[in-house]
């Protein structure tokens, strides 16, 4: 018995740590990159937006779990709306009523959330097929990554665009110190660079970090850890993966080519 649980505890982090690191909805699936590229204009945005998204993902996926004997499978797609939906109406209430100021920040991105193809991607992939425990740990560790991601976009966005982190100033602050060793009277002062508050310099920090995180996983396999199932999620069995952007399902032209020639030498 104690084995069982065991087993189920470690399988429960797993989906966790997957859906945090190796399989992050923004950096490695790119998924959700509407609220990605417009609300991180800052480390708070990225910050709410993210936990914002969380709890509707852990919320929506143990519901879905919980009722997955029940949905017909003909209109699973339109339950699992309405149920995220539902959430999305409470959380968005709840921004509005105690957390005003990062509501207004937010703004329509809140409501999108039913649509985010994050939330609607692990209710068909993973809640609707497990049970309640694994899926909640789901969404909680792909909520996480996302937030995680939002919030390293929005602070680099923050520091170049703004020179602050979360609303304080950082860098001028440094300089400041800097000017008091260097003993000038007239402080250095840092001139923001107002691209990286714009929409372009979203794509910028994105861009850098993506590659950043593309560098480590190169870096894991050159020191021989297995990387190829990362950011597929692949289980090996294409008979029944759903996945029909799979880099598994490409055919290797030539590999296929030269096996058919082989085979044709054989029979001659």
């Amino acid at each position: 018995m104690s084995d069982r649980k065991d087993e189920a505890k470690q399988s429960s982090m797993e989906v966790f740590f997957n859906g945090l690191v190796k399989e992050n909805p923004t950096f490695v699936l790119t998924l959700g990159m509407c609220p990605t590229l417009a609300v991180t204009t800052s480390a708070i945005n990225g910050l709410g937006m993210g936990l914002t998204t969380t709890a509707v993902l852990v919320l929506s996926n143990a519901i879905i779990s919980l009722l997955r004997y029940i949905i017909p499978n003909r209109v699973r797609i339109p339950a699992f709306i309405v149920i995220v939906a539902s959430f999305v109406t409470m959380v968005e209430l709840l921004l509005e009523g105690f957390i005003p100021s990062l509501y207004a920040a937010l703004g329509l991105y809140i409501p999108l959330i039913v649509v985010n193809c994050i939330i609607l991607g692990r209710a068909e992939s993973f809640a609707s097929k497990n049970s309640v425990i694994p899926s909640i740990f789901d969404g909680l560790g792909m909520g996480l990554g996302f937030t995680v991601a939002l919030t390293a976009i929005g602070m680099v966005r923050e520091v170049l665009g703004a020179g602050e982190i979360f609303g304080v100033p950082v860098i001028n602050k440094a300089l400041g110190g800097i000017s008091s060793l260097l003993g000038r009277q007239e402080p250095i002062e840092y001139i923001p660079i107002s691209i990286f508050v714009l929409a372009p310099g979203a794509f910028f920090v994105l861009a850098a970090l993506t590659a950043l995180q593309n560098r480590v996983k190169r870096k894991m396999q050159e020191r021989g850890q297995n990387v190829d199932k990362i950011q597929s999620g692949c289980n090996s069995d294409c008979a029944s993966c759903s996945d029909s952007g799979c880099a598994h399902r490409f055919v290797d032209v030539n590999a296929a080519s030269g096996s058919v020639a082989n085979a044709k030498n054989d029979s001659l």
